[in-house]
């Protein structure tokens, strides 16, 4: 409930651009640019070192500035209608990882079930369900399988460091037995709205793994600026 009350107060409250400030506009041209790099498309991100098992991972644009504050205005402050131009960036970086391949099966990491209960929505389920609508709309048919869960609490990640964090998440996700069978045949990318150290991606794609599906990459809608392969410009 509580993400459908803050949805009809945006329609009817004034707002101020979630990524710059400006008066009366939810996302204004220039942020909404930002979030695509003004169509100049997704880039490949390594964030070093890389954990074991890490996929190749495609980021939209560079965690900064407007972008940062979009995402946290739309993760934290429950800005739901900012899933939709995420999602429009989410989808740039899935299209680099499928290359112009078949239809791609994207599977969200998940959230804690308290950290949900506390924002009141998934905020990487809605973007990537976003970025699928995205990728339809080009001839892309693609869809979204959350079939990843939890399977024991973890800490938050904030302030570990890149060893702390493999050991943080090492075994905390699973494809339960059902849900499994879903993946059979199916080309998955991994979907999250930020990388860091790449840990939990990792670890997505370890349980993915175990599951008897075939990871064909990872996408975000943004990463550090020293995690791309060569320089943002």
């Amino acid at each position: 409930m509580q993400g459908v009350w803050r949805e009809l107060a945006g329609l009817v409250l004034p707002v101020d651009c979630a990524g710059c400030g400006r008066p009366r506009t939810e996302l204004c041209a220039g942020c909404r640019r930002a979030l695509v790099r003004d169509g100049r498309g997704a880039r490949r991100v390594r964030p070093r070192p890389g954990p074991a098992g890490l996929p190749r991972v495609w980021a939209g644009a560079p965690y900064a500035d407007e972008v940062r504050a979009v995402l946290l205005a739309h993760k934290e402050r429950g800005a739901l209608r900012l899933a939709g131009p995420l999602g429009a960036a989410l989808a740039g970086a899935v299209r680099r990882v499928r290359g112009g391949g078949g239809a791609p099966v994207l599977v969200p990491v998940p959230s804690a079930r308290r950290a949900v209960a506390g924002r009141g929505h998934d905020p990487v389920r809605r973007i990537a369900r976003a970025a699928a609508a995205d990728l339809r709309r080009s001839g892309a048919g693609a869809r979204v399988l959350p079939v990843l869960r939890q399977c024991r609490p973890v800490a938050d990640q904030a302030g570990l460091s890149a060893p702390q964090r493999l050991v943080n998440v090492a075994g905390a996700l699973e494809v339960p037995g059902a849900a499994g069978r879903l993946l059979a045949g199916a080309s998955v990318v991994l979907v999250d709205d930020l990388v860091t150290t790449g840990a939990t991606l990792a670890e997505a794609a370890r349980a993915v793994a175990a599951a008897g599906g075939r990871v064909a990459g990872a996408a975000v809608v943004a990463a550090p600026r020293s995690a791309f392969e060569s320089n943002w410009n």
